[in-house]
């Protein structure tokens, strides 16, 4: 468990602040950018005939970037990895009951609340781009439609959710949450190491989204 206090507090003076280190990747940020970004897309284009070709092609893209987290969630950096942040449910209560006390448990990477909200979103998005799929290649009926438009919105309140909570737990913190996950700095452990950026593989990521929507969209 990587749960630690952000300062060392000798009465009401606050000393000591944790060290910035790059916690995200630059593939993990590129991921989480994409897929926002897609699953808006294809969210509000769900409505429009003319423009489907575009909802397919972030449909598609939404369930290729899942995928890719799956792997990364094994083989990526530290932090990146399931295995570092997904914990049980007695670390989720507890860090529930400590965002209460308005001083909670800080985390490097990815605190146990966060942990359920990014695996409810992956497991919707994988389902919710099958149903898709079902649903534009007309293998299953008309039923589902309704399947594919109520996974949509599952997704988006999980998402609601997660953007409100990664807010509140950034004020508590006093830490830019957001900012975080667009340069990969975040408070850590004394004497933590800078996780690797591992540019390549982003390229490699970002090169692929992009033929892909070449292929789809020329």
């Amino acid at each position: 468990m990587q749960a630690f206090d952000r300062h060392t507090k000798t009465g009401t003076a606050t000393q000591h602040a944790a060290p910035l280190v790059r916690v995200w990747d630059l593939p993990l940020r590129l991921f989480h950018w994409l897929l926002a970004l897609c699953f808006a897309g294809a969210y509000l284009t769900a409505e429009l005939e003319d423009w489907r070709v575009l909802h397919v092609t972030l449909g598609y893209t939404v369930a290729g970037l899942v995928l890719f987290r799956l792997l990364w969630g094994i083989w990526g950096t530290q932090h990146a990895r399931f295995a570092s942040f997904v914990r049980g449910p007695q670390a989720v209560m507890a860090y529930l009951r400590s965002l209460l006390t308005g001083q909670p448990a800080h985390y490097t990477g990815h605190n146990p609340a966060g942990a359920v909200a990014i695996v409810l979103m992956l497991a919707l998005a994988l389902l919710l781009t099958a149903a898709g799929w079902l649903l534009y290649t007309e293998r299953v009926g008309e039923w589902m439609e309704e399947v594919h438009e109520s996974l949509a919105n599952m997704l988006l309140l999980v998402v609601i959710v997660h953007i409100g909570a990664v807010l509140l737990s950034g004020r508590l913190h006093g830490e830019n949450l957001v900012r975080a996950m667009l340069t990969g700095m975040k408070a850590g452990r004394q004497g933590e190491p800078d996780q690797a950026p591992r540019t390549l593989i982003a390229l490699l990521l970002l090169l692929a989204v992009l033929a892909f929507w070449w292929l789809q969209l020329a």
